[in-house]
């Protein structure tokens, strides 16, 4: 966990879906700090933090403008994507899982120690918020622009979410490589997903068809949860395990195709982060 100075990050029990979640100014202030160190340990990146971070007045209108310009292309015009992107991120909703992905992110992964740190570099985290904005044009039926920030999303981060799929907030998605989820798909608050894992179907019949994943899990690199099947709540997914049935909350699932081999050692895989397991 990073530690804070001057204005301690704190969570408010009443408003938080994650133990992580945080006010997005509070978390906000912490990340200039952050830049302002920065900048003085490494002064040849002092344009570099100005201009994705100590120019902006706030997160939402910082993280507009450093997507643009990563997403950006001849289809996709950067000054077109950043207005996108200010528009969802004005929304308090989306702007508040913004916070909450990046306290997640520093919270679980221990190689991140600071707030600004997903901010800038994680494309886990800069895929997921991303698609926040791809599912607003989505929940809008500007359907064929969602695809296309889609589209873009996946060539610039090779993650691949479909812009109608449900995902909450307090997320991690851990290096985030090869991380692919299907149209109906369902991800609740407080998951964490590491990479080459596949949220997909079974075939090519359309309606709900893909899983839907309940809060606390951990899914394992390489996992393949396949199908309209629930992963309970608090369970966990090794890793390059082929999921094809439902796994009751709290359960460990392993193999190919998986089966329960033993109960989690906490009530959220996903904040505790061990992909270690006993047998029954």
């Amino acid at each position: 966990m990073a530690v804070m100075n001057q204005t301690a990050i704190s969570t408010t029990a009443s408003e938080s879906k994650c133990p992580e979640s945080i006010a997005p100014q509070t978390l906000w202030q912490q990340i200039i700090r952050e830049a302002k160190a920065a900048t003085t340990a490494e002064p040849v990146l002092a344009d570099f933090f100005r201009a994705t971070i100590l120019d902006h007045d706030s997160l939402g209108e910082a993280l507009s403008h450093h997507l643009a310009n990563k997403l950006g292309s001849d289809e996709a015009p950067a000054a077109m994507l950043r207005s996108i992107m200010q528009r969802a991120f004005s929304t308090p909703e989306i702007i508040n899982a913004v916070a909450s992905d990046i306290a997640a992110t520093v919270d679980r992964d221990s190689a991140c120690n600071q707030y600004l740190t997903p901010f800038l570099y994680f494309k886990g985290f800069l895929a997921l918020q991303a698609y926040r904005a791809a599912h607003q044009l989505w929940l809008e039926q500007r359907k064929s622009l969602a695809l296309l920030l889609q589209y873009r999303i996946s060539l610039t981060f090779a993650v691949d979410i479909h812009p109608a799929a449900c995902i909450g907030s307090g997320l991690l998605l851990d290096h985030a490589t090869g991380l692919v989820i299907g149209e109906t798909a369902v991800v609740d608050d407080c998951v964490s997903i590491m990479q080459s894992v596949t949220l997909g179907g079974t075939g090519k019949a359309s309606g709900d068809r893909h899983p839907k994943i309940r809060k606390g899990v951990l899914i394992g690199p390489g996992a393949k949860i396949l199908g309209n099947i629930e992963i309970g709540e608090g369970a966990m997914v090794a890793a390059s395990s082929v999921v094809l049935k439902s796994v009751p909350a709290h359960a460990v699932v392993a193999g190919v195709p998986a089966s329960v081999v033993g109960d989690a050692r906490s009530e959220e895989p996903s904040q505790a982060m061990d992909h270690y397991f006993n047998c029954d």
